[in-house]
């Protein structure tokens, strides 16, 4: 091996390494937590509130995409460089916010820079792993990704319910500094080698062309893939809109924000364990597995219906630690069947059905909520979650046991 290589690959393990450093800090996101009490403190219903949200998810379709697109072309560590950027912007225009326009504004932003991030941080660390011959331990590594991912959440949690209790600006401008912070790791890494197919040779726009076309025709030809996206999408949407909406559940309980922050910390605990476990389980019972942690968060949404502070708190962290399960199972199942040249967008197509998930149930969830109550809405729309992991569990146990 020259000299030149093995500092190469000396640099693309540290990637993983530095990693572990940017989901820690990116995700120490003290507004994760009390957003939508904010907004309500704004004097936004819940009907504005889900809107907001179908704004953020809306431009995630139209730049998901493109941005992946972007990091697969120009690079996965500019395109990261640009998330933290965009990130900090919409903090700094949602502390000054005071109308829905703005707000709407710096929902828009905090898209962009998530999409930005959408699949280049992932595509990084799995081509990094894959150049240097590490690529069957993936799953464990985002395994571990997602355990510093829940602590990060559940320390930022915390001092989000905290700062909040006394004053909503030092929140976010604490949620400014740590989004600059983020760009540090990034900074630090190594661009991974991957086949751009020779794209260098011919014009940008006949190159986004070709790039778009090739991805969609995979997506297209090979069902597994369309099956895995749409199925977890709207399972990981149901997931969200429930940790999203009980925020302001708990405090329709007459709950404070650090109460809030202390249930969301033990559902960040019970996350971390199920992140813990995930590639121990799955390898032993498959499909199993799936259909039972998409059923019991189905099933936590119906326990909202009863209105019970403690049975819903349990709920909530009972899902949490599913969701944590399923994350893991999903990218691998993913990252085995999308080719290295079309990684980082395919996963953003991923990515942009989440969002078309939750433009379809945020928003409705919010405005029923209005008139029906949020707890009878909530438990109708697990309801419909579990009807749609069951029908789908059938319709694959039963295509399964024909290709035999």
């Amino acid at each position: 091996m020259n000299a030149k290589r093995h500092t190469l690959l000396m640099k693309l393990k540290r990637n993983i390494i530095l990693d572990y450093f940017s989901v820690f800090i990116t995700n120490l996101n003290m507004q994760s937590s009390i957003w939508v009490l904010y907004l309500a403190y704004c004097g936004l219903n819940l009907a504005q509130i889900g809107l907001l949200e179908g704004i953020y998810h809306a431009t995630g379709i139209l730049f998901e995409i493109p941005s992946g697109a972007v990091a697969d072309l120009l690079g996965r560590k500019r395109s990261m460089v640009l998330s933290r950027i965009c990130i900090a912007a919409s903090c700094i225009i949602m502390l000054f916010s005071r109308s829905f326009g703005l707000f709407a504004l710096s929902f828009i932003i905090q898209a962009l820079g998530n999409n930005f991030n959408s699949g280049s941080e992932e595509a990084l660390v799995y081509d990094s792993m894959k150049y240097i011959g590490r690529e069957e331990q993936y799953m464990g590594i985002y395994g571990r990704l997602n355990i510093i991912l829940e602590v990060s959440q559940g320390i930022a949690t915390v001092a989000g319910g905290i700062l909040a209790e006394y004053s909503y600006f030092w929140c976010y401008g604490a949620c400014v500094i740590i989004a600059l912070l983020s760009l540090l790791p990034v900074l630090l890494m190594t661009e991974a080698p991957f086949d751009r197919q020779g794209n260098k040779r011919i014009g940008i726009g006949e190159l986004v062309t070709s790039h778009f076309r090739e991805s969609f025709r995979i997506l297209q030809s090979d069902v597994r893939i369309f099956k895995i996206i749409l199925y977890y999408s709207v399972i990981f949407a149901a997931q969200t809109l429930l940790f999203f909406y009980s925020q302001q559940y708990f405090y329709s309980l007459g709950y404070n924000k650090i109460r809030i922050s202390l249930i969301l910390l033990i559902m960040g605990a019970a996350s971390c364990l199920g992140a813990f476990i995930s590639d121990k389980i799955y390898p032993r019972y498959r499909k199993k597995v799936v259909f039972a942690a998409s059923a019991v968060i189905a099933v936590s949404m119906i326990c909202y219906g009863f209105e019970n502070a403690a049975l819903s708190a349990a709920a909530l962290s009972v899902a949490g630690f599913c969701n944590s399960i399923l994350y893991p199972v999903q990218s691998d199942s993913l990252n085995q069947l999308i080719p290295s040249d079309q990684r980082a967008t395919l996963i953003s197509v991923n990515s942009m059905f989440f969002s078309v998930a939750m433009i379809l149930m945020f928003p409705a969830v919010g405005m029923m909520a209005d008139h029906w109550g949020l707890t009878k809405v909530l438990a109708a729309m697990g309801a419909m979650v579990l009807l749609f992991a069951v029908v789908c569990t059938v319709v694959e146990t039963g295509r399964s046991r024909r290709n035999q």
